[in-house]
């Protein structure tokens, strides 16, 4: 958070040439910015904040916070989802506070695949950043959406789970049409309709349950 204040300036040739301090954070006013979206989360424990001669002050505080995002996995697990990130404070309307964003999307997005560097289930894509008011008790606030787009890594569920699907349907017609016995292909039948159930249990498992349609891989 960057923000001036006129009224903390002075000149450093009068101080020992010091043109920047580190303050408790009680000590000047800082604004008091919220996620509208965050379920829960740690507390930034940094309690100090650097002022510049300038007036300028510059305020860290870094959060870890579980949000909530609505998810579309209709096209698992080829899907995309898209969650925001939203900054606001309530408490002062736009007579008093705007809140504007320093870096642009493509800068945010540099310094975000920067920091995200695992190899996990998901690859981040895209950041955009919104800027807009918002209407409550007859007064305008300033808010600020970060729109953040992740898409899903396929390769796990098409090694364990499509292919050999795939392999199941196939052997079921192979040995539908084949020349085998009624006897041989009862029994590979049931054969493939255990393994069909097997794969049904794993698919059960590890399918998300959190959207309002199901997978389309659920569904077949």
């Amino acid at each position: 958070q960057e923000w001036e204040n006129t009224f903390a300036t002075w000149n450093p040739r009068d101080f020992c040439n010091i043109s920047k301090i580190s303050l408790p954070t009680k000590t000047y006013w800082s604004p008091h910015i919220f996620i509208l979206e965050k379920v829960n989360g740690d507390n930034s424990n940094l309690e100090y904040m650097s002022l510049t001669y300038n007036g300028s002050f510059n305020a860290a505080q870094p959060f870890q916070v579980t949000l909530t995002c609505g998810l579309m996995i209709l096209t698992f697990p080829f899907d995309t989802q898209m969650c925001n990130l939203s900054v606001a404070s309530f408490l002062y309307p736009v007579s008093d506070l705007i809140i504007k964003t320093r870096r642009t999307s493509a800068e945010m997005m540099a310094q975000s695949r920067s920091f995200f560097l695992t190899d996990g289930e998901w690859r981040f894509t895209n950041l955009s950043i919104i800027e807009y008011l918002e209407e409550f008790d007859n007064e305008n606030f300033s808010v600020i959406t970060y729109v953040i787009s992740m898409k899903r890594r396929p390769t796990l569920y098409i090694l364990n789970l499509i292919l050999p699907t795939c392999a199941l349907y196939l052997l079921d017609l192979a040995v539908l049409f084949g020349p085998s016995s009624l006897e041989e292909k009862i029994s590979f039948q049931i054969a493939i309709i255990l393994g069909s159930s097997m794969l049904a249990v794993i698919l059960n498992n590890i399918l998300p349950t959190s959207s309002n349609k199901p997978p389309i891989i659920g569904t077949h």
